[in-house]
Formats: structure tokens, C-alpha cells, sequence
């Protein structure tokens, strides 16, 4: 998308980055909306206090990044700053190069000026967590399954968690075994639990496949030109 729209990659990346990270803040608040408001099963008392501690250092960590690149940024743009004078300690064509791409990654890191573009912002992000949780109730419908309003969010925010510490642990199958036990706490069979994810996971490949195909299509991008786009995206264009 960068080479389409004649973008520079470092500054698109950066861009990304800001937008997950104002989506941790977003979800961090859900997992204190879920604390305070829902009321779920916790024999031992330790999922409480998971969530409590992953949600405290979520915050503490996304805040920090943010306020990391707002500090590269600001340091980006003043010649007599010490990263400038890092990277000037660094051999000619190494500096060059260094410098134009940290100086693209920091043209990425902006956030809207306009009140109403930063409003929409943060509600999209929330709105993409509430539609996420109408997955599960639509797939618990269809076998059965009817939960209160906010256990739906419960099992977001918990998946949210599982999903992240098994993507770093490297194991396959977290958000499916994450989700069996998480339904199975409001008495949800293992049966009906499976057949919601499953139903869930499918249908939400099938989607983003064909909207993605169609989207490709619609910008006239073909499969090949993404593979001609990776293999040049190290030349910060």
C-alpha cells in the first residue's frame, strides 16, 4: 500500500504503530469496564488478579511507547538533539541512510490535529471491539448459547490476553483452548463452546478474506505486485 499510494514504508509503519497502540489504551479501558461492571466465575480468584495485573502493565507499557515515540519525534526535529548527534557518530553513508529513514519513521508518528478525527479514532477502535464481541453472540445463538451483555465482553477481554501470551509463547491453538474455557465458565459445554469458535474463527477468515480480495481488486493490486512490494520494502520507499 505504500509504493501504491506513493508513501514512504518507514512513515506507514510508523502510522500502524500509533494506531495499535491507541488501541491498547482502548482496550485496557475495556478490561476496566470489565473488572468494575461484569460479574464472572473465578473459583480460585486468580483470573481477577490476572486480568488486574495484565490490564495495569498493558497501560504502563502502551503509555510508555507512546510517550517513547513522541520523544523520537521531537527529537527527530531538532538538529541539536542527541539522537541527531548518535547518528552523526555513525560512518558517512551509514549516517545518510540512518538519518532519511528515522527521519520517514518519524514523519509516520502524527496524530490528527482535527477534535473530531482523534474523537472517531478512539470510538472506531471501540466499535471494533464491540462488533468483535457480537461474533460470539450470534455463533451462541445458533447452538443455544445466550449470555449476558457483558460476559461477551469478558471473553474479548480475556481472549485479548490469551491471543497475546500465545502468540509469544509460540503455541497454536490458544484462542481456541482460551475460548472452551472461558464459555465453560458460564456452564457452556465443551461441545456448544467448540462449535461457537469454530463458527467464529471460519467465518472471520472468510471475511477477511473476501473483503480483502475485493478491496485489492477495487485498487486494482494484484497478488504478485504485494510480493514485488515486500521484497523492495527495505528501500524506504
Amino acid at each position: 500500500m505504500a509504493r501504491l499510494e506513493r508513501l514512504k514504508m518507514s512513515a506507514v509503519l510508523a502510522t500502524v504503530a500509533i494506531d495499535r497502540l491507541i488501541d491498547g489504551v482502548v482496550f485496557t479501558v475495556l478490561v476496566a469496564v470489565v473488572l468494575t461492571l461484569a460479574v464472572f466465575p473465578d473459583p480460585t480468584g486468580n483470573l481477577r488478579l490476572g486480568l488486574v495485573v495484565g490490564a495495569v502493565g498493558s497501560l504502563l507499557l502502551v503509555t510508555a511507547l507512546l510517550w517513547l515515540l513522541a520523544q523520537y519525534k521531537r527529537g527527530m526535529a531538532d538538529a541539536a538533539s542527541l539522537l541527531h548527534r548518535l547518528i552523526l557518530r555513525l560512518p558517512g553513508s551509514l549516517a545518510e541512510r540512518s538519518q532519511a529513514l528515522m527521519a520517514s519513521f518519524a514523519e509516520g508518528v502524527i496524530w490528527p490535529a482535527a477534535r473530531w478525527r482523534r474523537l472517531a479514532v478512539v470510538l472506531s477502535s471501540i466499535m471494533i471491539k464491540l462488533i468483535a464481541a457480537t461474533h460470539f453472540l450470534f455463533a451462541g445463538l445458533a447452538f443455544g448459547v445466550l449470555l449476558r451483555p457483558l460476559d461477551y465482553l469478558f471473553l474479548i477481554v480475556f481472549l485479548g490476553f490469551i491471543v497475546i501470551l500465545t502468540h509469544f509463547a509460540r503455541l497454536a491453538g490458544g484462542f481456541i483452548v482460551g475460548a472452551i474455557f472461558a464459555l465453560g465458565l458460564f456452564g457452556v459445554t465443551e461441545e456448544q463452546a467448540l462449535a461457537m469458535v469454530l463458527v467464529v474463527q471460519i467465518s472471520s477468515l472468510i471475511s477477511v478474506a473476501a473483503i480483502g480480495v475485493f478491496a485489492l481488486w477495487r485498487e486494482g493490486v494484484a497478488i504478485g505486485d504485494l510480493q514485488v512490494g515486500s521484497r523492495g520494502s527495505n528501500d524506504g520507499r
